[in-house]
């Protein structure tokens, strides 16, 4: 039973894009009593400094209604990439807030042959989300955590950088439970094979403890649903 409806707006590129990323995460919260209504905005190649130049994402934050706007570049593990991370999500924050929604940071990955890169990514999104007092929708440190259980679980997509469907179920299990504080119950993943979906459960359910034990920020208390 649907019990609570939250509005999203995801501005992002092709990782936001891929496997439907937003019609995925609609569809595991539906399972978990909350509705999302959500549009994205998702273009090729595009940083957040790409959108704020280009206008569209301000445009459709500036016509209000939304819950939270879920904020995506790419990996940005290198320094260059953490600044304007960190200065374009300060941006977007801004008019987030002047919107009456909240900001949430959605956490990548770096493509296999950056590996070496997880913790760079991790700190740059993490320092990004305390930084904006937003979300901090963690799917790098998920599937880092996956990995640990399970070395060979196929998260990346064929050009190894973009995320195959299980990688993509996993990032979207994050991301509902970031932001509605609800777990994502297992019968809504019946479609993964049982092992793929013992794995999804178990590395959601890491980020969620580190999340409690304060290690990252995974909430914001300004949010309009309390966990």
């Amino acid at each position: 039973m649907i019990e609570t409806v939250i509005r999203v707006l995801f501005i992002g590129n092709s990782l936001t894009a891929a496997n439907d990323l937003p019609a995925t995460v609609q569809a595991l919260a539906a399972a978990s009593g909350v509705r999302v209504e959500y549009r994205t905005v998702a273009k090729p190649n595009f940083s957040l400094e790409d959108h704020w130049n280009d206008g569209e994402a301000r445009r459709a934050i500036a016509r209000g209604g939304w819950t939270f706007v879920v904020l995506q570049q790419g990996p940005s593990a290198l320094p260059e990439s953490q600044r304007l991370l960190l200065d374009y999500s300060r941006r977007f924050e801004t008019v987030i807030r002047a919107a009456g929604a909240t900001p949430a940071m959605y956490m990548v990955w770096p493509s296999r042959a950056r590996a070496a890169d997880a913790a760079a990514v991790s700190r740059s999104y993490t320092a990004a989300a305390r930084a904006i007092g937003g979300v901090l929708c963690a799917a790098g440190d998920a599937w880092q955590a996956a990995w640990r259980a399970d070395p060979q679980l196929p998260l990346y997509g064929a050009d190894a950088f973009h995320p195959s469907p299980l990688g993509s179920a996993l990032a979207a299990v994050v991301i509902v439970e970031a932001l509605t504080g609800r777990e994502v119950p297992e019968p809504a993943l019946a479609a993964l094979p049982p092992p793929q979906r013992a794995a999804v459960l178990a590395a959601a359910a890491s980020v969620r403890a580190r999340g409690r034990r304060g290690q990252i920020l995974i909430f914001d208390r300004r949010s309009k649903i309390k966990i």
